[in-house]
């Protein structure tokens, strides 16, 4: 085990997990922002992939690395108000238009990059966003800044939800919308904003893949990640700092399963295992996590539940 001793001690290594953590942070936070309101958003995983998309080839057009970013943020919102729509105006099944939302920014992601690049058989690359190499903070200092906006939005999220009378809108109309209704707030406007918002959030999340994390856009890139993310929402709680120790912990055995293939074979016969087993190992720790977690969390009791005006 002295192998894996090292490994954690290598500053490397934690390098790998603040980075794989990012998009899974940007993600759940969007993911939090929406059920907190009490809407389910199935569409995170399509959304990402068409911020990724959106953000690179906004870049790859000349755009500046934050107008990437912005225009990842964009098309987020874009999606986010169409399920908005669906779910709050129209009182449309969440789950089934979360699905549809995925589909369709996966396919448009998908199409667009084949019209836009017809006869291309590698993806065109850009310049990404470089390391943060002038802030005198170990490990840190290599993440880009996205990675820092990230974490700056942990306490912000957390900030505005608790201790604002927006914040307090927004759990509100996900707790009780007719008590919301009941002060004069209207549950439509605030459940499509939090979507809106969240969604922005999912986008920029899918940009740090192509604008950080790599330079170029890759079909099935995003991976799962969006799944992901609704299930941190759920082991977080809905609370933003537990937000970023789910993420955290899930990259952490990301980064770990990633070191243990390359370090099979080695010195250690403990490592020679089948390179599946490592695969699966962060799912299987997110999977234990949940079921530890799960019966206790005190999910938003609007969730998932169509509000129409004057209802009691």
């Amino acid at each position: 085990m002295s192998a894996i001793a090292e490994l954690l001690a290598s500053a490397p290594f934690w390098v790998a997990v603040l980075r794989i953590a990012t998009p899974l942070l940007l993600g759940t936070l969007g993911v939090l922002l929406c059920e907190r309101a009490g809407v389910l958003n199935l569409g995170i995983e399509g959304i990402m992939v068409a911020g990724a998309f959106g953000g690179w080839l906004a870049v790859y057009q000349g755009a500046p690395l934050w107008g990437g970013v912005l225009a990842a943020a964009v098309v987020g919102m874009v999606f986010g108000l169409l399920h908005g729509w669906l779910t709050v105006t129209l009182a449309l099944s969440q789950h089934v238009s979360g699905l549809g939302i995925t589909l369709l920014a996966t396919s448009l992601a998908s199409y667009a990059y084949r019209v836009s690049f017809p006869k291309v058989e590698s993806p065109p690359t850009i310049t990404p966003f470089a390391p943060m190499e002038w802030l005198p903070v170990p490990v840190l200092n290599q993440q880009t800044p996205l990675t820092l906006l990230a974490l700056l939005l942990v306490p912000a999220v957390a900030w505005g939800l608790m201790r604002t009378p927006l914040g307090l809108a927004i759990r509100m109309v996900g707790e009780n919308p007719s008590a919301a209704e009941g002060q004069g707030l209207s549950v439509a406007r605030l459940r499509i904003g939090a979507v809106v918002a969240g969604s922005a959030l999912m986008g920029v999340a899918g940009g740090f893949l192509t604008l950080a994390a790599f330079n170029a856009f890759y079909f099935n890139m995003v991976n799962g990640r969006g799944w992901v993310c609704v299930a941190l929402v759920v082991f977080a709680s809905w609370r933003p700092g537990k937000a970023l120790l789910g993420a955290l912990l899930f990259a952490f055995f990301d980064a770990l399963q990633l070191r243990l293939q390359q370090a099979d074979g080695g010195a250690e016969a403990a490592l020679a295992l089948p390179y599946q087993l490592y695969l699966m190992l962060p799912y299987a720790m997110a999977i234990v996590a949940l079921v530890v977690v799960a019966r206790r969390a005190a999910y938003p009791q609007a969730l998932m539940k169509p509000y129409r005006k004057g209802e009691r």
